[in-house]
């Protein structure tokens, strides 16, 4: 039944809440099966330095479904409540789960299209869920049905979760419970990227329901369930998701490629050749970025440094709260990934030397405790991690940084990040922050579905959990280009022209993927992006200190 909506007179959280208490979960597991560590090599090169002894962090540890969680936020009468799913105490089989599922969306879709018309005219009707029985991509750029990224029509999704978001700061709280019930009808985290969006936002929203609440919180927060990312998989298999991921899509081995083809350019610029190369790694690549580095160095005119350093500054979160984390940016424990590339560059005769700081405060940062000397061609590669430092009180964290980074003279700055406009709450309400991160996830999973063919899998699902951080992380905090690039000039630094290697190299990678993507060269700001179906995902840029600033 739909009811007319009536806006309550300051309703809060706790009311919100109150039909999220006492029901059974409408998301499934993630994973049915749990991994399989021994089916998932890395480099071939260096397979024996993956110890079997590694403290894995248990595949199902993190993947429960809630035993108190939301069903729906109306009730339904018992005919309609049994349609639904089976009861949780009479488990069925994955196969017979499955066809019961695509069965009762059936029923339901004519009166959830239905609910979404009476309850708001600018949300167009979804279609049913799809099941995870995709079949094969027919061809380039085809992988995802949805071909709307740049446009919002076909994306019923956001038609749901913005009106929502909007709701919860208005204060409509039928419009919300009405909203999330549809939500709750369509969301699905194996079909198209509609459906995973909206999946995710449902998630988001109810995780922002239940932290606005005092008495509710924990029941609420049990509701919105657990997202498979990084943190929660076995080491192995997220070295597999990585490789996968970075085989289908350029969303990070387009920035890597710029990067490493700048630090050669920074490299080939100095006139000591014979110095030590010592990168600082404040990234999210998980040593994915460097073995292409190190099999460029040996392939350079004189052969590779006499030692290449890479000082990785681990990524920092408050004990236990993923909420905190940046996108990406935390892998799981016992991955070891310094092993294995130092048996990577012995393979090639790179005289390598890794240095791992965690929970070091990029602020307290300074030559010392990255062990830098003079006579080193330092080199600072920032990737997707400075969006987390706050910069709303003045002068802020990001400009704080930036100058200690001055400071240390490196010779070359490499800065990689989102071109998003920030969704943090200074930079406006619930509602514009909800629908700009929005807009970032769903450019991560309309690519991704292509990447993949429109097909299941569980590499794909991790890769999109972890993305998913972004609609619930209070640290999100993206910035335009323009923005980025006003806070290095004005701390002294001045961008450097990608050379021709790195044009060259950026465009030859994107011909492997989805004709989608596109590299757009900024002549003003001499940054590279990487852009989706004509909107824009991230920007490289190279950096060097200018004469009036060295000291």
């Amino acid at each position: 039944m739909i009811t007319n909506e009536v806006p309550q007179p300051n309703p809060t959280s706790e009311q919100i809440l109150d039909w999220l208490e006492d029901s059974v979960s409408f998301f499934p597991s993630f994973l049915d099966d749990p991994y399989h560590s021994n089916d998932y090599p890395w480099w071939e090169e260096s397979q024996d330095l993956i110890h079997a002894n590694t403290n894995y962090l248990s595949n199902n540890a993190n993947i429960v479904v809630a035993e108190d969680p939301v069903d729906s936020i109306t009730q339904l009468p018992p005919s309609e409540a049994s349609k639904k799913r089976k009861s949780p105490d009479h488990p069925v089989s994955k196969t017979s789960s499955h066809i019961d599922r695509k069965a009762n969306t059936g029923r339901h879709v004519n009166k959830v299209e239905k609910d979404i018309k009476k309850a708001t005219d600018e949300v167009a009707a979804p279609p049913a869920k799809r099941t995870n029985n995709n079949k094969k991509g027919t061809g380039k750029g085809t992988g995802n049905n949805c071909n709307n990224g740049n446009s919002k029509e076909g994306r019923w999704a956001e038609q749901l979760l913005n009106p929502c978001a909007s709701a919860i700061s208005g204060g409509n709280l039928t419009r919300v419970q009405h909203l999330l019930y549809v939500l709750h009808e369509l969301a699905s985290l194996t079909g198209d990227a509609n459906h995973r969006l909206a999946a995710h936002g449902l998630r988001a929203l109810t995780h922002h329901l239940s932290s606005n609440s005092s008495s509710s919180a924990s029941n609420a927060s049990a509701s919105v369930g657990n997202v498979v990312t990084f943190s929660s998989t076995e080491p192995r298999f997220f070295q597999k998701s990585l490789l996968k991921f970075y085989e289908v899509s350029p969303w990070f081995a387009f920035p890597n490629n710029i990067a490493n083809s700048a630090i050669l350019q920074v490299l080939a610029d100095e006139p000591n050749r014979a110095s030590t190369l010592h990168i600082i790694d404040i990234g999210v690549s998980h040593g994915m970025q460097w073995p292409t580095l190190l099999e460029a160095l040996t392939r350079r005119s004189g052969g590779p440094p006499p030692l290449v350093k890479i000082t990785v500054i681990g990524a920092s979160t408050a004990e236990n709260d993923q909420n905190s984390e940046a996108p990406f940016s935390i892998g799981p424990l016992g991955d070891n990934y310094s092993a294995r590339l130092l048996g990577f560059a012995k393979s090639m005769n790179i005289n390598l030397q890794i240095n791992l700081l965690d929970n070091q405060s990029l602020q307290t940062l300074n030559s010392q405790v990255i062990d830098a000397s003079s006579d080193e061609t330092l080199i600072f590669c920032l990737q997707f991690r400075l969006h987390q430092l706050n910069h709303n009180t003045p002068p802020g964290e990001r400009t704080e940084f930036l100058n200690v980074l001055r400071n240390m003279e490196p010779n070359g700055v490499i800065l990689s990040e989102n071109n998003m406009e920030c969704s943090c709450n200074s930079c406006g309400d619930f509602a514009t922050g909800f629908s700009r991160q929005v807009e970032y996830l769903w450019r991560f999973l309309d690519s991704t579905s292509a990447a993949f063919k429109g097909r299941e899998s569980e590499e794909r699902r991790v890769m999109e959990g972890e993305a998913a951080k972004a609609l619930t992380n209070r640290g999100e905090m993206n910035e335009g280009k323009e923005k980025w690039c006003e806070r290095m000039k004005g701390v002294g630094f001045v961008g450097e022209v990608f050379g021709e290697d790195a044009i060259d190299g950026g465009r030859g990678l994107l011909r492997k993927y989805d004709s989608n993507w596109e590299m757009r060269v900024d002549e003003k700001d001499a940054c590279a992006g990487l852009w989706w179906k004509g909107q824009p995902v991230s920007f490289c840029s190279l950096w060097k200190i200018g004469n009036q600033h060295k000291l």
